[in-house]
């Protein structure tokens, strides 16, 4: 129990292990998260992509040639973007930088300055004693002295099987972009139902992709379940903070990956700079700090905490 350390594919990993959840933190790719396996249920929930090794990149990177699953989280941007004056590369920044960590007691915190946006991250990683949660608490301080609009999203990669479903409260949904879907109306419409399909629900594998904004939510989470309403797995968060979602899925059509994304996001549309004239953005004026905490559920449904939200 506790924290070990152990090389996964010559990247320095850190284990978190407790009596009901094990995680895996890999701070040389901005602090991913590479496993999330319950104890009792004896079940892995993150999705890898096993042709590639665990290895940090360049900044500047691509992401989807480099895409191996894991919870990533995309701060500054999203798509490659010129906000503020700055130049920011594919899904960011974070990604490709490497953090420093510390170790103390039980808890495990990654945080290093992102050096185009001039944003200083800092992340602690504790595991809940009595629940199947990873707490997450973070500070994001504007280090650049020059105001800051940003995007900042949870990133999570998920192992789906056909009849899991999606659980939000999201009101309503809008395809992101008709290159990453199929469907073809581009309309907002009243989420889940969609060309009479219900987009919550995950499909065979049959070479198609979704990609959803969802939004006007009510109640702060993000859940996927299981076919049989055994498991699950979420986020719950600050609604102040993320106030959007993002769903994206591959049932083959993404490189032929099987897999679908959680994604409470603090932006939206994609471009920053669209989200910044809507006031529908993240912004930090220099000195300015966001603390927040994000808790990562990973257990049956009996004792899923949303229920409680």
């Amino acid at each position: 129990m506790g924290i070990s350390i152990k090389k996964i594919d010559g990247a320095e990993a850190l284990i978190l292990k407790n009596d009901l959840l094990q995680t895996t933190v890999v701070p040389s790719m901005g602090g991913k998260l590479i496993s999330v396996y319950n104890r009792k249920l004896h079940r892995e929930f993150i999705w890898l992509n096993k042709n590639l090794p665990i290895r940090s990149h360049a900044t500047g990177a691509d992401y989807d040639s480099n895409f191996i699953g894991g919870i990533d989280e995309l701060i500054p941007n999203d798509i490659p973007e010129t906000i503020d004056s700055v130049s920011y590369p594919d899904h960011g920044e974070l990604w490709t930088t490497a953090l420093d960590y510390e170790v103390r007691g039980n808890d495990l915190t990654v945080s290093g300055k992102l050096k185009l946006s001039g944003l200083h991250y800092r992340k602690t990683i504790r595991l809940d004693d009595l629940k199947p949660v990873i707490h997450l608490d973070y500070q994001i301080k504007n280090e650049s002295g020059n105001i800051r609009n940003f995007l900042w999203k949870m990133h999570a990669a998920l192992i789906i099987e056909t009849g899991d479903r999606l659980v939000t409260p999201a009101v309503h949904g809008k395809v992101v972009d008709p290159a990453y879907s199929r469907f073809t109306d581009m309309d907002e419409f009243k989420w889940p139902l969609i060309e009479n399909t219900d987009a919550a629900i995950v499909p065979e594998k049959n070479n198609s992709v979704d990609f959803f904004y969802l939004y006007d939510i009510p109640s702060p989470h993000m859940h996927w379940i299981d076919k049989n309403k055994t498991c699950s797995f979420g986020f719950i968060y600050a609604q102040k903070v993320f106030t959007y979602q993002w769903y994206f899925a591959s049932y083959g059509g993404f490189l032929d990956h099987y897999m679908a994304v959680l994604e409470p996001c603090s932006s939206m549309p994609i471009l920053v700079n669209e989200a910044k004239k809507m006031n529908q953005c993240s912004r930090l004026n220099p000195g300015e700090t966001i603390q927040t905490t994000v808790q990562i559920f990973a257990g049956g449904t009996e004792n899923n905490i949303s229920k409680n939200e």
